[in-house]
């Protein structure tokens, strides 16, 4: 289970496009953050994505992004022309397919490998989507479950949702909406697949002569309303309300319900309040990395832009920004080892948010104060600092160096990882 929520223009306090996604998964499953460079590939070149080998193009670009270590995609990143891409799993009337294919975080890295705006990103999706399935385990390589997928796929320009069923689609540009993991597009959809009515029609999902209501046709009969409700009324309270700031968009990950802390693991498995944004549903789905943005309208001007990430639930832990012109530093891009996430060559942030996070479980009312406190102390020295090397990238850029910007902000990642790994080592010790 996963959250997705973009806004843009009047719905953000600049009319900036800002995206935000909690990756919901299996608990215990490493998702670092890595990083990829662009690439010119040879005619006839092949390849491997998480389940099945497909022609390969023969130029890709630069991304970034949430990466369970079993699999080749991204359960959410970004590319170097500002696309951002999140998705969902959805499931509907129609079957899973028996076969292999591309899974959805194939399709979100292929898409951001691909698409140099949102539109094109879309149609990335969209035609690997018909000319493969959505086949195969999307939990481990090979003997689990499945699932179809949905997507928000975002630039600093425009914004889209697109949600599937087999090999079938609809899409539909928004200036606002929140995803979890339910189908949202009824008759308002405005691109899809050329078979989407005529297979509805055929099956008896949509008998009526108006146009193809996406969502009453397609969606899963007797679906638990139960996982997405509580979810929904979250992204539509945030999307309903003021103008929305990076700030607000981290806020909402963080969001517990009603509470301060996370639901009562003693809540029914069909209570809506036991799921929330920032999931605890252990061990069916927790958050196990998150990302929030604000996409660049323009990317003429070179100009340094974070994006900001967080791994395993993000009440526990602290956002810090990244760039696609530096290096992603090791501590972030490895799924370390639990016995040795705080130094040497394994040294992992996930692992040590993962740590902290259990630990904090213990006893949340008492852990949660105390943590959150700290990452604030955190968060102002690296956005004092953040500010100073942003502004030292900008002075490169404007002297032609832009391999000293690039030095510079790989500098910075390293020193905030190893900033965020010393503090969670000494808060597993408080707490």
């Amino acid at each position: 289970m996963c959250d997705s929520l973009v806004a843009r223009g009047p719905r953000t306090v600049d009319g900036s496009t800002l995206f935000a996604k909690n990756s919901d998964r299996r608990g215990r499953e490493e998702q670092p953050f890595v990083q990829f460079s662009e690439a010119l590939y040879p005619r006839g070149s092949r390849l491997r994505c998480s389940h099945i080998e497909i022609d390969q193009v023969p130029e890709t670009y630069r991304v970034m992004g949430h990466s369970p270590v079993w699999c080749w995609g991204f359960e959410q990143g970004v590319n170097e022309h500002g696309v951002a891409i999140g998705n969902h799993a959805t499931w509907s009337r129609e079957a899973l397919e028996p076969t292999l294919g591309l899974i959805g975080m194939d399709l979100v890295r292929l898409g951001l490998e691909r698409g140099r705006d949102a539109r094109e990103a879309l149609e990335v999706i969209a035609s690997l989507l018909e000319s493969h399935g959505q086949g195969g385990s999307a939990f481990s390589n090979e003997g689990d479950e499945g699932y179809q997928n949905s997507f928000v796929i975002a630039d600093g320009r425009s914004a889209w949702v697109l949600e599937t069923t087999a090999r079938s689609w609809a899409a539909r540009s928004v200036d606002g909406a929140g995803l979890t993991n339910a189908l949202t597009l009824g008759a308002d959809w405005q691109i899809g697949s050329r078979d989407l009515e005529r297979t509805a029609l055929a099956e008896g999902y949509w008998m009526r002569k108006s146009r193809l209501d996406f969502k009453a046709a397609y969606s899963l009969e007797g679906w638990p309303s139960f996982l997405t409700e509580r979810r929904q009324e979250a992204s539509l309270a945030r999307l309903d309300g003021l103008p929305l700031s990076l700030g607000d968009l981290k806020s909402w990950l963080r969001d517990h319900g009603s509470g301060e802390g996370p639901p009562e693991a003693s809540r029914q498995v069909e209570d809506p309040d036991r799921y929330s944004v920032c999931m605890h549903a252990d061990p069916t789905s927790m958050t196990t990395a998150s990302i929030v943005m604000r996409l660049p309208e323009d990317l003429s001007a070179v100009e340094p832009w974070p994006v900001w990430i967080s791994f395993a639930t993000p009440c526990t832990g602290i956002f810090v920004p990244v760039y696609l012109e530096g290096v992603i530093p090791p501590e972030l891009a490895s799924a370390g080892k639990p016995a040795s996430g705080f130094s040497g060559s394994d040294a992992s942030v996930w692992c040590a948010m993962r740590a902290l996070q259990e630990k904090a479980t213990k006893d949340f009312t008492r852990a949660l104060p105390i943590i959150q406190k700290r990452w604030v102390e955190v968060e102002r020295q690296i956005e004092a600092d953040r500010v100073e090397v942003e502004g030292e990238a900008r002075s490169f850029h404007r002297a032609g160096a832009s391999d000293r910007a690039a030095a510079a902000l790989t500098q910075f990642m390293g020193t905030n990882a190893r900033r965020v790994l010393e503090t969670a080592e000494k808060l597993l010790e408080e707490i």
